[in-house]
């Protein structure tokens, strides 16, 4: 077992009433010359907090609308809190690894990685499938599978993106994220809430169902962004039995909520460790060959998935109607953990009605966020 195997094993969720304790940080702008270094790079700073990493955008993709709206109501007399990030980015560190020369013509792909561990520290196993694929890794500090997701894990890794991006040549169509073990399922969550800048994702050992509580559906645009453009690769091992059961109910997950532009890489006689040079090296050739998924299905299985809805909220409205709103609070609960931003600005606009109603009704029970 791998000295960070033990600390590979549990994550650290972020409570619902956590996120009314976000930071309020004073981000600071500027953007530096791009310099040429390459090779491991340690004790790297980026100074430039994109807008995509603040707390409003933060809320909008990677929390349920209804989960959202309570936070930003609590925050409502805190000025500038959803324009601040959880973060402090002169405080964040980063390690770097840059492939030699020369660089490709169209501009590197970029890896951004979540360890489990708490150092960054770049896999130097890895190196020759990057230097294959010219292909820049980050990974923050702080990050492990101990941090929390929500106010340090994926601002890290949205802040290390950004970074990288402003320091060197980078293939917009070429930047990916990626994580081993609790780290792949945090990378998981932000490939499906930023799939305008990352498109794809190296799963290496760790995955979730998406379209529940921990990881919500973002808003329908960016869904469907995420079905349309998004590339996910898993490797795990055959010998992994945790993340073999992982694997079979993210990937059936994936299937119904019509992201269908997936692929899988069984490591026979492999463990629970990270993934070798040439399992990395594979997965990073089928990211950089992208294909569209079968427009046919995806707009099938869309349809359906929207019958389905709009069958529960007309459920929700038929109980306000009849006056039932504890009922119609419960359901519609259910509903925003289940769709998410898809059923948004509807499941919004019910829960304002019925905190008009009742002002303690419609709050999904404690603990069940992401």
């Amino acid at each position: 077992m791998p000295p960070d195997a033990a600390s590979c094993t549990t994550m650290q969720w972020l409570p619902r009433a956590r996120w009314l304790m976000l930071l309020l940080v004073a981000v600071a702008g500027g953007t530096q010359a791009a310099p040429t270094r390459t090779g491991l790079q340690a004790d790297v700073r980026f100074d430039s907090m994109p807008a995509f990493a603040r707390n409003g955008a933060l809320l909008r993709r990677l929390q349920s609308p209804l989960e959202a709206l309570h936070t930003r109501q609590a925050l409502a007399g805190r000025r500038g809190a959803l324009e601040a990030s959880p973060i402090d980015p002169d405080a964040a560190r980063f390690a770097l690894y840059v492939p030699p020369p020369p660089a490709p013509a169209g501009g590197y792909a970029l890896l951004v990685f979540v360890p489990p561990w708490n150092p960054a520290r770049v896999p130097e196993s890895w190196l020759p499938a990057l230097d294959r694929s010219h292909t820049i890794l980050v990974t923050a500090a702080g990050s492990g599978n101990a941090a929390d997701v929500a106010n340090r894990r994926e601002p890290l890794a949205l802040l290390g993106a950004h970074g990288v991006m402003q320091r060197y040549r980078v293939n917009p169509a070429q930047v990916y994220v990626g994580g081993f073990s609790g780290g792949s399922r945090v990378a998981l969550r932000l490939a499906l809430g930023y799939p305008d800048l990352f498109r794809g994702a190296l799963l290496d050992a760790g995955s979730d169902p998406i379209g529940t509580a921990a990881v919500p559906l973002p808003p329908a645009k960016l869904l469907h962004q995420f079905q349309d453009t998004s590339r996910l690769v898993f490797l795990t091992g055959e010998d992994d039995v945790v993340r073999q059961a992982q694997l079979a109910r993210a990937s059936a997950s994936l299937q119904h909520w019509c992201a269908f532009n997936t692929r899988s890489i069984t490591l026979l006689r492999t463990p629970h460790v990270l993934a070798d040079a040439a399992a990395v090296t594979r997965a990073l050739a089928w990211l950089q060959r992208p294909a569209a998924p079968p427009a046919a299905r995806v707009q099938a299985c869309r349809a359906r998935v929207h019958a389905q809805l709009d069958a529960r909220v007309t459920q929700v409205r038929a109980f306000m109607a009849a006056g039932r709103v504890n009922q119609a609070a419960r359901t519609l609960a259910r509903v925003d953990a289940v769709y998410g931003g898809l059923a948004a600005p509807a499941s919004v606009e019910i829960l304002q009605r019925i905190q008009a109603k009742r002002p303690l009704a419609g709050r999904p029970p404690e603990g069940s966020g992401p």
